[in-house]
This record gives C-alpha cells, structure tokens and sequence, in this order.
C-alpha cells in the first residue's frame, strides 16, 4: 500500500484542528472561508483551463468528443457535467461523456476499489473507441488514481489529446497530458475529503470547459441560452419564449407563435424574424455559418445601428 501523506490533499489544515469542538456556527465560518479561497485557486490556472478549453473546442469542431474521466466524487461530477450539456446546449448525449470507475453503479454508492483498477480505465476508453479526433479528460483530485491515468495512457496510444486535472502541484504527482491542470486547493476541512474544497474546484473547473466550448461552438448568442432544448419540459419553453422576446421585441404570444413555428428551435426562430425568412430558409442560413446566431443576425444587426 502507498503512503499518500505526502500529498497537499491529503495534509492536516491547522485552521480546522479544533473542528470536533466548534459550535455549528463556528463550524460554518471555518468551511465557509475555506471555500472562499477556491476561486483563486481555481484562477491560478488559468493558462492551462484555457489551453485545455481550446483543445476542446477545435475537438468538438470536428465532430470529435470531450470524454471525462474519473472515480469516486471526480467522476460523479465529470457525470454529471456531461449529463447537463445536452438539456442546457442541445447538443447529442455523444458529444460529452463521462466515465467512472466502476460504472453506473458507483454514481449513487461506492464500488470499493474500483479506482485501483488501471485495466478498467484502459479498457473504458477503447470500449468508446478513442480516437485522434477526441479529448480525454481524467479527473483525480489526490492526482494518483490508477484507473484515470490507464485511461489516460490509452487515449495518448489512440492519437487522442488528454487533459489532466489535480488539485496537488507536479512535483508531488506528476502526469503526461498534453494539458495538466493543476488547482491547489491545499488540506481540507476534514483531511483528505476532497469531496469539499477539492470538489468545489473541480465544478467550477468543469462548468467553465463546457460553458465557453459551447460558446465558441455558437451554442450561446450574446449571453442567451439559445440552443436550448424547448421540447425538453415546460420551464425550457419558457426559457425560449422570453429568448425570443428579449431579442425581437415581440410579445409574449406572438414569440411563442414563432418558436412554434420554427419547430421548437430557438435560434431558428431568431432568424426568421431577423430575415424575413421560412424555417428552411433559416435552418440553411445557420447551417452555413456554423449555427452561429450572431453571424446569421450581423447584417440586420449592422442595419439598425
């Protein structure tokens, strides 16, 4: 068995010592300033957020995927942010994915040492048939999880670019991704619970990849969610609705009448009342600027001003 205590995760935060004997209030203020620092932390690695979202976009320019890795709280969020993106971007369930140790079984329980397991990691990225065209992503907040660096070692075998996100520095874990990340959270509340501040970073981390990939992708129009998904439950029609209205002026009744007209797609819809055009006419004009909505609008923008 290794010794981990070397690990920045894994040390004893002085300022938590007497946690056992803090009242709830006290309590509270201790992890609440503690997760006050994780923005910065977070902000420390910039460059190498933005070299890996740039990874990522001219990935999925190419018809190519993001695909998480992780175990245990790591991969539950690499799940779970995979899972958002096509309900809040509309885009297809193959576009990001998320692999944890231990398959689906361990995103509501623990499967024990399933983490150790470095052949399932290897074994994972080859069953989704990694490609040069793909990134790989692997999450391991103590940076040592076996499972996450196999997989990782595999994608690099299939021509695939890697990613790598720790929240301990290179010198005490190294990793050989294209783009390792490293978010210095430093020792937690409770020692080694990385589901806490390390976890917090690794959200934040998470939500920012896939939040300005899907921007660049044009799925964003100023700062308006206008690839959403209106055929998913009555709150998105909503969502579609008030888009349209804030963008074109109209009622309320009359933005719902164009959504509907334009199949539920919202961007369409934009178009349409932009150009003065049918729904197929605006759906080819999309499709030739890439689904950007700012550049299919640029010329009526241009004429209003």
């Amino acid at each position: 068995m290794n010794n981990r205590g070397y690990l920045s995760t894994e040390g004893r935060n002085p300022r938590s010592m007497g946690l056992d004997r803090m009242s709830v209030q006290e309590a509270f203020d201790l992890i609440n300033a503690e997760d006050a620092g994780v923005a910065g932390a977070v902000a420390g690695a910039r460059g190498e957020i933005c070299a890996a979202i740039g990874l990522i976009v001219d990935a999925l320019g190419a018809d190519g995927r993001l695909i998480y890795v992780g175990a245990g709280t790591s991969g539950r969020l690499g799940v779970l942010d995979a899972t958002e993106c096509p309900a809040t971007f509309l885009t297809d369930p193959e576009m990001v994915q998320g692999i944890i140790a231990g398959g689906a079984g361990a995103l509501t329980g623990s499967v024990e040492g399933a983490e150790d397991r470095a052949e399932d990691g290897a074994r994972a990225v080859g069953e989704r048939e990694v490609g040069s065209n793909d990134v790989v992503f692997g999450i391991a907040t103590g940076g040592t999880t076996p499972f996450v660096h196999a997989a990782l070692a595999e994608a690099r075998r299939r021509g695939a670019k890697t990613v790598f996100l720790a929240c301990v520095p290179k010198e005490q874990v190294a990793d050989e991704a294209d783009v390792s990340i490293r978010v210095i959270t430093g020792p937690e509340v409770v020692t080694g619970s990385t589901r806490m501040k390390a976890g917090t970073a690794t959200k934040m981390v998470l939500n920012m990849v896939t939040t300005i990939a899907m921007v660049r992708l044009g799925k964003v129009y100023e700062n308006l969610m206008v690839d959403v998904n209106t055929a998913a439950n009555a709150k998105l029609v909503d969502r579609g609705t008030r888009i349209i209205q804030t963008v074109t002026g109209l009622e309320r009744k009359a933005a719902r009448e164009l959504l509907d007209s334009a199949g539920g797609r919202v961007k369409t819809a934009l178009v349409m009342h932009a150009r003065g055009m049918d729904r197929a006419a605006a759906e080819r004009m999309l499709f030739e600027v890439g689904g950007e909505v700012g550049r299919a609008l640029a010329i009526e923008r241009t004429s209003r001003s």
